[in-house]
């Protein structure tokens, strides 16, 4: 695998070239080449890169290889077919001078490098989004369309007629439709089981992106007890909010490694003193009241969460289940109807969380850290907030 690095060509970032690029974006925009909010025919990627302002746009570039961190690229040995990086000059070597796009399932089988190393180098005109890609780098989401430089032959976009997969937009699921059961179990395993592990310090920088509150910047919204808190307040003190794992990492011991120790997934945001309370419990219904946690209830083997997170809890767990099938070295995780399940690497109460599942639908803000996860972190999905009715087909 070649990589190119920023701090691998020094000698390429200088302020006169750094000035020049700036000086060349705007000549572009007073051109009229980049209007913000609508797609334009011939934005050079400079002025994609300077214009980060999340308007439409069609960035004309060379593809010059597959990004694999915010200033990591990969010229050979593409990991995947998840991303491209697009640069005015066939030969450029500094992620800086990148702009990197998104892929999105619709355009992996025809525009991703492992799938077509034979693009590296050709010049293609994408459409999308410009809005930063492994964050905080200069990017293009969300693609709806991507032609060679010329062409005026689009490929679909996400939602097209002859999209194999309409509900996610994409065909990322396509093992996986029509089949139901063991089969539909085993396909979904094989699609979401293959992704970018983090560690247990880099979980709490995802958390605060993942978990961000919309309505401020500066805070997460932690799960259980539902407030805004800040970022900053990370730790382990009483009012702190910490890593909670919602498969508790006792059931199955797998701690705090990389894989499900680390799955972000299932790791969120929670006050440090309700998620004591909550521990390693078992989810079902009933208890006494948890302090700071209103709509929390907990007793010796169960705990119980808000209405609001009930379904987030039981998708969270259902993921946990078909992600982990003890095949790579990791714990073979699965549901029962039970609780009080200890150290087993065993989960409940499932008759519970599949009522939850029903009573608390997928919410806006699940479909965005999934998203979230998918794009900038993983690199995979949870099944069950794209498509909830899998959970009754599995279980």
């Amino acid at each position: 695998m070649t990589l190119v690095t920023r701090s691998d060509q020094p000698s390429r970032t200088t302020p006169l070239r750094a000035a020049l690029t700036v000086l060349l974006a705007v000549a572009v925009a007073l051109a009229g080449l980049a209007v913000p909010g609508r797609a334009q025919a011939a934005t050079i990627v400079a002025t994609a890169i300077a214009n980060q302002d999340g308007s439409t746009a069609s960035v004309t570039g060379y593809v010059v290889g597959q990004p694999v961190g915010s200033d990591q690229v990969v010229t050979t040995d593409f990991p995947n077919d998840y991303a491209l990086a697009l640069a005015d000059a066939a030969g450029e070597t500094d992620p800086a001078a990148m702009l990197y796009v998104q892929l999105s399932g619709a355009f992996r089988a025809d525009w991703g490098l492992s799938s077509n190393a034979g693009l590296l180098g050709d010049r293609i005109t994408v459409t999308g989004t410009l809005t930063p890609y492994f964050s905080p780098h200069a990017g293009l989401k969300n693609p709806t369309a991507i032609t060679a430089a010329g062409s005026g032959d689009p490929d679909p976009g996400p939602g097209d007629p002859g999209d194999p997969d309409p509900g996610t937009g994409d065909d990322y699921y396509q093992p996986a439709i029509g089949k139901t059961g063991p089969e539909l179990r085993a396909a979904l395993h094989g699609i979401i089981d293959d992704h970018t592990q983090l560690s247990y310090d880099q979980v709490w920088d995802a958390l605060k992106r993942t978990d961000e509150d919309p309505a401020n910047s500066s805070n997460v919204i932690e799960l259980y007890s539902r407030r805004s808190v800040p970022k900053s307040s990370n730790g382990g003190d009483p009012d702190d909010w910490n890593r909670e794992h919602t498969w508790a990492k006792s059931h199955g011991d797998f701690g705090t490694s990389p894989g499900p120790g680390t799955d972000i997934h299932h790791l969120r945001p929670t006050d440090v003193s309700v998620n004591a309370d909550r521990g390693n419990l078992d989810f079902d219904l009933g208890g006494s009241a948890v302090d700071e946690c209103s709509g929390c209830r907990r007793d010796g083997d169960s705990f119980e969460p808000p209405d609001e997170v009930k379904g987030d809890v039981a998708r969270m767990l259902f993921y946990m289940a078909i992600r982990y099938e003890g095949d790579d070295g990791k714990p073979n995780l699965e549901l029962n109807d039970q609780v009080g399940n200890g150290s087993a690497p065993l989960h409940g109460k499932l008759s519970v969380l599949l009522a939850w599942h029903a009573a608390d639908p997928v919410s806006a803000s699940e479909q965005r850290r999934n998203e979230l996860i998918y794009t900038d972190y993983q690199h995979n999905r949870n099944p069950f907030i794209d498509h909830p009715e899998w959970a009754e087909s599995i279980w």
